[in-house]
């Protein structure tokens, strides 16, 4: 039978987020709200609290298979990305395409496309894209809040939209235990694709980047962001530190690396992935999230082979100055996967303790069956907020919507979709997700800064798409006549944002505002 725990079940996750903007430290912030739920599980008892904190949450979510893989998968993602940035290859890449960027629009345009073609990876994403772009940023005075905005718009709002990727493999295997249970006979693939256009706020999340960029208008902290950077010449704001993870080579040598040196390794990757994808049946078959992950991995450990043999080639560094180098890359991934454990844990104690069953139970009985999915939306961006993680959403109200849509005779596509948005909008603006860290510390932002920054222009889309969910309720699985409404609606809202709180922001290239940032 399962305990209630009422409001009680809120607690960890307010703490957490409390916490995390309080003192600005999210490791610390998740553990207290990780102990503070087995504080309330075990009775308060706070010596029990303690051994199960380990044992019953940290220990089994570190050792479960999907866990563990998607540890290894980051060391070497981060023994990579250390290469290249070590090794001149990023900066020699950045040095080539900075020749044809030579305005903010440019800039920030091309990260964007370059989010877009890496969509087989949220944190991938966001550990290649960074170090790539921040030069060419800080040269035509983007700042580095509008980058991590970036990266954070096209890391997971392009993965969930793949079925491919890691997250398609995971919705889609949820959908079909539901839709087994239920007895009902589309296939998971089917009814993921045929829900790709009712999943408004990814979509809507990546077409606001360019819209922003090419309107040169911003609004809120943003706009404080850029017109620091535009007529202060400063990266950061006053008080705030200047971020560790900047791309310096270890090498004089790296000076003079060429492109080849990111290039090569990066196409080595693509082409591994891509033809492991292929003998497991792709495109015609679902891969297993376990073999993605494989798949992945097996990329990023012969592209970080094969840039170590450019760099030893090139003379640019020493075999033993590499290998060093990838090592250092892993220890530095070290605190991200101490938070993503950690978050596992929330995740697991806010399940046990039932927050989203409380949420869900405490609005029941007072809603329109055409409501349903906008409900839902605003639900699964809560949870996800509280929690930080998306995927721990999904796992909580996939069950309850499809059975919801089931139940009610809503369309089943927009339900599902909805609970994908906004679990996607929860974890987008969660100071606490893995795929927002990852994007601050990419972008070489100061964390709080870059939740703050981003937060106003993710409202702008999650409006956007809640209107969208509402007319949809009403309208059924109709994506021609709502997905257009909620682009609208989101387009609509930034201009009304911008033309009450914003103000325009030169478009110019690095030479006619001077290029020198602080």
């Amino acid at each position: 039978m399962e305990v209630n725990y009422g409001i009680l079940s809120l607690i960890p996750a307010i703490l957490a987020i409390v916490l995390a903007f309080k003192t600005k430290n999210v490791v610390l912030s998740l553990i207290i709200s990780l102990f503070t739920g087995t504080l309330i599980i075990t009775g308060g008892n706070p010596w029990t609290a303690l051994q199960s904190m380990f044992a019953d949450y940290l220990f089994v979510d570190l050792t479960g298979s999907s866990s563990a893989q998607t540890l290894v998968m980051m060391s070497i993602i981060g023994g990579f990305v250390a290469l290249i940035e070590k090794s001149g290859g990023a900066q020699a890449l950045a040095k080539a395409v900075a020749k044809s960027i030579n305005t903010r629009v440019k800039a920030q345009v091309s990260c964007w496309i370059g989010g877009l073609a890496i969509f087989f990876s949220d944190s991938g994403n966001s550990l290649i894209l960074g170090p790539i772009f921040r030069p060419i940023m800080d040269k035509l005075k983007v700042s580095r809040e509008k980058l991590s905005y970036i990266l954070d718009s096209t890391s997971a709002p392009v993965c969930i939209l793949v079925p491919i990727t890691g997250w398609g493999v995971y919705i889609m295997s949820i959908i079909a235990q539901e839709y087994e249970v239920l007895g009902l006979l589309e296939s998971d693939a089917s009814v993921f694709m045929k829900a790709i256009p009712f999943q408004f706020y990814a979509i809507a999340a990546l077409l606001l980047v360019p819209l922003i960029a090419f309107a040169g208008k911003e609004f809120g902290p943003m706009a404080k962001a850029e017109r620091r950077i535009v007529y202060e010449n400063k990266l950061y704001n006053d008080g705030l530190e200047e971020i560790a993870s900047e791309n310096e080579p270890v090498s004089t040598k790296a000076k003079e690396a060429k492109t080849r040196n990111i290039a090569i390794p990066l196409v080595v990757m693509f082409v591994v992935i891509f033809a492991m994808f292929i003998s497991w049946g792709f495109p015609t078959k679902n891969i297993p999230g376990s073999k993605i992950r494989v798949a992945l991995t097996s990329g990023y450990l012969l592209a970080s082979i094969t840039a170590i043999i450019l760099i030893v080639k090139d003379k640019v560094m020493t075999f033993k100055e590499c290998f060093d180098t990838f090592m250092k890359g892993i220890q530095k991934m070290s605190y991200i996967l101490v938070i993503i454990v950690v978050a596992w844990g929330v995740g697991s104690v806010c399940s046990n303790l039932g927050t989203s069953s409380f949420i869900v139970e405490s609005t029941k009985g007072i809603l329109s069956p055409n409501l349903i999915p906008a409900f839902i939306f605003v639900i699964g961006a809560v949870i996800a907020f509280a929690t930080g993680t998306s995927w721990g959403t999904f796992a909580i109200l996939l069950p309850i919507g499809i059975n919801m849509a089931h139940s009610f005779d809503v369309s089943m596509y927009v339900t599902i979709a909805a609970v994908l948005s906004g679990g996607l909008f929860g974890d987008h603006c969660s100071p606490i997700s893995d795929t927002t860290i990852l994007s601050s510390m990419s972008g070489a932002c100061d964390h709080v800064e870059h939740v703050k920054t981003q937060l106003p222009y993710a409202l702008v889309a999650a409006l956007g798409s809640f209107i969208g969910y509402l007319v949809a309720g009403f309208m059924g699985g109709v994506w021609v006549v709502t997905l257009p409404i909620a682009i609208i609606a989101t387009v609509v809202l930034y201009f009304i944002a911008c033309k009450i709180w914003g103000e325009n922001i030169p478009k110019h290239s690095a030479d006619s505002l001077g290029s020198k940032v602080n």
